[in-house]
This record gives C-alpha cells, structure tokens and sequence, in this order.
C-alpha cells in the first residue's frame, strides 16, 4: 500500500502521517556501529533520479569468530551487504553498493537500508538471504502536577529505588536542549556499566543524559546537530525522567516541581525526527538498533501514523520485536487522530499504545464581554502585554482575511477549519475567538479563547446586538477539574484493524496540558510569528502520554530489573485504575485504564509471554514464512493447526463478535505467573453487563511458589446490544488475594470493520480542527 505523504500541525501538537508503506517481500538484520555511507537526503523518498530509500532485511549473518570484537563483526556482515548488494545493482551504474548504503543494521537488527531504483529493489527480492524490503515509512512526532495525579508523589521520590541509577531510557524523538535544568547531572554516579552507547559532539553529554546521536539519511556526526530543534524532544525526554526541579512554569501558569518518574533514571537520546518534520523509517530503524544494543531497558517513541500497517510492514512494530527479544520495554503514542473508531496505530501486542487522557489540573482563559457575561475558555494565554479589552470584529469571509488590517480588534472565527494563524496575526489583531467543545488548552502567537460552541452563538448574539461590542481575553490561570482524567478527543481510538482480538490502546496516561522541558530554539506555540522561548511548555498529545508510561516501566523496571517486556507490559495493564467515563467508545478510547505506577511495582500476578508465544500469535494471525522473517529476522515457522491470537497470553481481552443481537460464545486462555510471595490464594471476580456472561474456570488459583504458574479460562457469552450508542460492551475479570487486585478488562464489540472509519480518510489538516 502506498499514500501520498501529508503533514500537518494540529493546533500546538505535532501529528505525523505515513508518507508510504510499499513493502515488498522476498522470495525466500547484526552489528556495530552504522557506517557513514554516501549522504542521503531524509526529506523525500526520491533524489530525482529514479532511486528511493529501501529497508533490506537479511538473514543473520554467523560471526566468523566468537573471539572477534563487535566493530571486527559489524565490518564482516557489512561485507556481506556489500557483495549482496553489487550483484544487485544495474549494469553501468557509476555507484557502488558503499555508495548506495544509507545504514547497516549490524548490532541488534539485521539488514541494510539503500538508494535503488525499481529495477534494482526487484533484483535484490531474488537473491538468497534477503528476508523482506520496505520502502521508506516516514513518520512525524505527534510535569508538575502529572505524576502527583498518578498516584507518583514528589515524596516518593525520596525513598531510593533499588536500581533507579541502572535503568536508561532510549528517547527516540527531536532531540534534546542539555541547557535544561531538568538534565542536571548533580549527584548522579558515572553511567551503569552496561552502557555501550556513544555522544554526539553537537551536545554535550553528562552522567544524566548519558548518551545523545543523531540519524539522518546516513550523515555524519559531524553534519547533523543532536541540539533539540523544536522543543518536542525535550519535553518528552524530561517527562519521563527529567530531574526535580521547582518553580517551574510557564510564565508562572502551571507554577510546581517539574519532573520525571524516575528523576535518577539516565536519558539516552536518539534523534530521528528533524526541522524538515520528516522522521524516516530507516532512520527510526538505526535508532532501534543502536538503541537495543546500547543497553537501554525502555525505549519511547512518541511517533505514530495514520496508515495502518500489517506488522511485517511496520518498521515500529519490528524494531520492538527486537527489542522484546532483548527484554526491552517500547512505548509508543496512539496518534492524534481521535475521536473516529479504528484510527489508533502502533498495534502490535510486544509494544504499549498509549492514549491521552487530562489531569485534574485545567488551564482555562476567561473572556468578559462588554455586558458583563463571561466565560471560561480552553487556551493558554502568557501575553505580558495582553490587551483587556477591544473591539469585537467579525471578518465574514475568513478567506479574505489575508493582507486586511484589523488593527487593535478581537475577532471572531466561526470555524475552527478557517483560521491561517499567520495571516491572522498579520492583520494587527490583538486576540481571536473561536469554538471548539474540545477540553484540551492549546497555544497560539497571539491571545485567543477557545469556548464551547453554545458559548459563541451567546458571543455573536451580543456582537450582533450591540453598537459597540466589546471583549476581553484574560491571561490563563489553573483550575481544579474534579471530573479528570478524561480521555482526550483527539487521541486515537480502537479497534485494532490488524487483529480486532487483541485490545488497542493498551492503557492511558496524562497527555493534556503537560508541562515540561523545552528547547530554547523552540517557540511556546506553533505560529511561524511566536518569538517567545521559554524553559518550560505546555503541550498536549498522545506524544505526551507516551513518555509518561515509559517513565512508569522504568519505574517498574528499577524495582524489577530481571522482569521481561512483555511481565512490565502486563504489571501495567493490570494495574491500571479504571476509568470511569460515558464515553461511547470506552476500552477503545482509553484501554484499561489510567496508569498506576505505584501498584505497577507489585502487581501479584503477570501475564508473561516469551518470543515464541509471538511467533505462536504470527502464526495465528496467518503469516506466511516471509512475513514472519520479516518481524523476526529467523526461519521461524509455523506448527499446524495454529492457535487463536485471543490465546495469546495478553492482560487484556478484546472478544469481536459478529454483530448486535447476534449470540455468541468465546474461550479464552490464559496463565498467571506469581510474582508475589509463595502460599498466594487468588479468586476471581467478575463484573459485567446485561446481556454478556462471563465464566471463569477454575476460580481460584493457588501458588504455592514464587514464580509458580496457573492456567485457567475465560469464556464470554451472550448477545451483544447496542445501548446509548455505545460501541460494545464492558466487562471484566479480577483476580483478588485480599492485598493485589489483578484486573484484565474485557471489551467486548460488533466486528462490522466496514464501518468503522478507516484510517485513510482521517486527514487532520486544518491548523486548528
């Protein structure tokens, strides 16, 4: 499948679309350091002369000596890229396969990613050992009160984790401002011994941020800057872990300690995503790469798309699967593309998609109006010399806004799909209103209030009513909003499109009016006229949300050094606190729930699974040997008759039935593994709906060892019935000793897939949608 590449901004947020996803198997990736290859440009998927970026995937290359360093290995399997290469390429080419390579893949992954033409690409599909070839996916990116509300107390802190100093967290991102007190180095030991990992010259390392490159179309260090660009880098990396520090806001709004969950943690960061808003596939792969290799325990990547890929075709997707493999946790964003059914991406099981939902702390803008009514609006207003109080305008026709002058006035935008911020500001304005019901604040060059629709038609009643209609826009302030966390309209919602049984997103996190670390070359809002730099920002995103569960598996992980991906994945799941919420789409907007990362440390129970139940799930999903090597990187094959994906020993459960008023039955299994003490007695309890029954057998389950294992089943039936215009049906099983409460939720939903919205039509391009 392939997509014409689309960009955009959404409000403050950076939102990625996937530019292509062609993905070609083979008929039928280990490493050192990625050779500087000829320079490729990441900005396009084509120089002009008929050649694209290609990811090649190969067959593991065995070391010629187990004696040989990693630098002598990487140079014998780049070899072999080579030779594979050149009998590839057209006759009478003047390049060389060195040439063409953009990156080998030699330290976790295996491959190469190359410069071929069509001719070239279909050449090396025939040849022995290539395993798949991607064409380039190009990606896009997409705090004080946060880890209070997440039950993660500034005084918690204060308790020393066992292993917090050991535990590195991979930033794959924009990059990262080292002038941020939030990677001071004060009091922190030299980097744990398992750090292989290298710095760039462009910043300047220390024992907080301990290692820092940059990946662009295979440049050399000394061509690209690690420095954070934009800002989003930097805020991501210091909600995850950033380092105490007080009073910091932003101009004074969201006044508090900023920090991460784990403030000892150390940050490696790998930057992929650039000023030109291009965040390439092999890019992303080389990060991975080197970033497994390094020696992290958690990667975020708060990267998403909009095209829905099989796991075979998504570099993500693979790059985890290594990482999985190596006992690395991967966090990832859901997208920004909510609220439509089926928009969430980043699907795989073997990685955490996590959506946005608020806090309880709320940043609001109050407009008065000449009569004496007010309101409160959803922007963050931080103007030193914001106006109080001018004239309302309406323009009429926003497309002729351009080149007018509306010197001194406040004016009225009737549609939030209307506004140019930049032709806006040059008009002389001094401030804009306009509606949305949406709950998040967002960020703009000039003072603006965002308010309910109702509230804009009272607005334009008294503009049209009065002779001399006037406003005035406050600067922001923070309230309390007892009805958090609330999910997020913009963040993407399920269901899974490439296996519906498995429930996507996995869990939620803070991702509304996060503040955090922010690069000084970045401006407080997205308007290309913002002249303010600031330490501190506020945005919001699923971007947001990810760091945030990364910060928690880190927090798991410096508890629980020995624990797998896939046993933190599920500490986390089944911890989640449950959110209680109407939303129509309910599992599907926030999966089970906010995340606790508290009651992550000792969940009682896990639900482990090890990179054969994976390829156990591949096989179930029907992949062939091809796309299995594709994820893989081995020979593994199938066993006849498979399993069912649903058996696939996942913390949640998603049962897709054949639609409404249909009956149903479906078995499920599953097996705990005891991470608390021995002699533990689990029952279960059950909470559903009319109309769905769930069973559980065995009920109880007895451990009489740590690390003891119990199987048992689920089995859930009935007819599904739409009721005020939900999606499905909520349930879910929990099993209690008295002290842990182990919570699997159960979604249970119609799989009319054509009716929900695919995400080929989602195309948030409207600045302020």
């Amino acid at each position: 499948m392939a997509a014409a590449a689309v960009w955009v901004v959404i409000r403050s947020t950076l939102f990625l679309l996937v530019a292509s996803s062609a993905f070609f198997h083979a008929s039928g990736v280990q490493t050192s350091r990625h050779a500087k290859a000829s320079p490729a440009s990441a900005a396009v998927n084509s120089d002009g002369d008929g050649k694209k970026v290609y990811v090649v995937f190969t067959e593991r290359q065995p070391a010629a000596s187990s004696e040989m360093s990693e630098l002598d290995i990487g140079a014998t399997i780049k070899s072999f890229h080579h030779s594979l290469l050149s009998d590839a390429l057209e006759y009478g080419t003047s390049t060389s396969a060195a040439d063409r390579i953009v990156y080998h893949y030699t330290r976790s992954l295996h491959g190469f990613a190359a410069r071929l033409t069509e001719k070239e690409k279909n050449n090396l599909a025939g040849k022995d050992g290539v395993l798949s070839i991607h064409e380039r996916v190009v990606y896009r990116p997409q705090t004080t009160r946060s880890w209070n509300f997440l039950g993660l107390p500034l005084e918690g802190h204060r308790r020393s984790l066992p292993f917090e100093q050991d535990v590195i967290i991979g930033m794959i991102d924009t990059g990262v401002s080292m002038d941020s007190a939030s990677f001071s180095d004060d009091g922190l030991a030299p980097p744990p011994a398992k750090w292989k990992g290298r710095c760039s010259e462009s910043v300047k390392c220390n024992n907080k941020v301990i290692g820092a490159w940059g990946y662009k179309g295979g440049l050399g260090d000394d061509e690209i800057t690690v420095e954070d660009e934009e800002g989003h880098g930097t805020h991501t990396a210091s909600t995850a872990a950033g380092r105490e520090v007080r009073n910091a806001s932003l101009y004074g709004v969201a006044n508090g300690t900023a920090r991460g969950a784990v403030p000892g943690a150390r940050l490696a960061i790998y930057k992929v995503c650039w000023g030109d808003g291009l965040c390439a596939s092999e890019d992303i792969l080389a990060a991975m790469d080197d970033a497994i290799a390094d020696g992290v325990d958690v990667i975020s990547a708060s990267i998403s798309g909009i095209s829905v890929m099989e796991y075979s075709d998504d570099p993500v997707a693979i790059g985890a699967f290594h990482a999985m493999r190596r006992g690395v946790v991967t966090s990832v964003a859901a997208g920004n593309c909510g609220p439509m059914l089926g928009t969430v991406t980043n699907l795989a099981p073997w990685i955490i998609s996590t959506a946005a939902t608020s806090t309880d702390r709320k940043i609001v803008s109050k407009v008065v109006l000449g009569n004496g009514k007010h309101f409160l609006g959803n922007s963050i207003n931080t103007f030193p010399d914001i106006v109080k109080r001018a004239p309302i305008l309406d323009p009429g026709n926003w497309t002729t806004v351009q080149g007018a002058r509306y010197k001194g006035a406040i004016l009225l935008c009737p549609s939030v799909n209307s506004l140019e911020e930049h032709d806006l500001f040059t008009t002389g304005a001094v401030g804009f209103i306009l509606p949305d019901d949406a709950n998040e604040s967002w960020s703009y060059s000039i003072p603006a209030a965002v308010v309910k629709r109702a509230q804009f038609r009272q607005i334009l009643d008294y503009y049209n009513s009065s002779r001399h209609p006037v406003i005035s826009i406050w600067n922001s302030q923070t309230v309390f909003d007892a009805e958090a966390p609330l999910v997020a309209g913009f963040s993407s919602r399920g269901p899974n499109l490439i296996t519906p049984g498995i429930l996507k997103p996995d869990i939620s996190a803070p991702g509304v009016d996060i503040l955090a670390a922010w690069s000084p070359n970045g401006a407080v809002s997205m308007g290309p006229d913002d002249d303010r730099r600031v330490p501190y920002n506020i945005i919001s995103g699923t971007s947001m949300a990810a760091p945030h569960v990364a910060g928690a598996a880190a927090y798991v992980k410096s508890s629980h050094p020995d624990w797998s991906a896939t046993a933190i994945l599920s500490s986390l799941i089944t911890t989640a606190k449950p959110i209680n919420s109407n939303i129509s789409e309910a599992e599907f907007a926030y999966g089970a729930g906010q995340v606790n990362p508290a009651g992550a440390v000792d969940p009682g129970l896990v639900y482990d699974a090890s990179e054969a139940d994976y390829i156990d799930f591949l096989c179930a999903q029907g992949y062939n040997s091809t796309q299995m090597a594709a994820v893989t990187g081995t020979n593994a094959t199938c066993s006849w008759p498979t399993t069912s994906v649903a058996d696939l020993n996942y913390p949640s459960i998603a049962v897709p039935v054949l639609n409404y008023g249909v009956g149903f039955r479906e078995t499920i299994s599953r097996t705990a593994t005891n991470v608390g003490p021995a002699g533990s007695v689990y029952t279960a309890k059950v909470s559903s709906v009319p109309g769905i029954e769930v069973n559980v057998e065995p009920h109880e389950l007895v451990f009489s060892a740590a690390r003891e294992k119990r199987s048992f089943t689920v089995t859930v039936s009935g007819t599904l019935v739409r009721v005020d215009g939900r999606t499905g049906a909520s349930a879910s099983v929990v099993w209690s000793d008295g002290t842990h409460e182990v919570r699997s939720p159960i979604y249970v939903f119609a799989q009319q897939l054509s009716s929900f919205t695919s995400t080929d039509s989602c195309r948030c391009t409207a600045a302020c949608q």
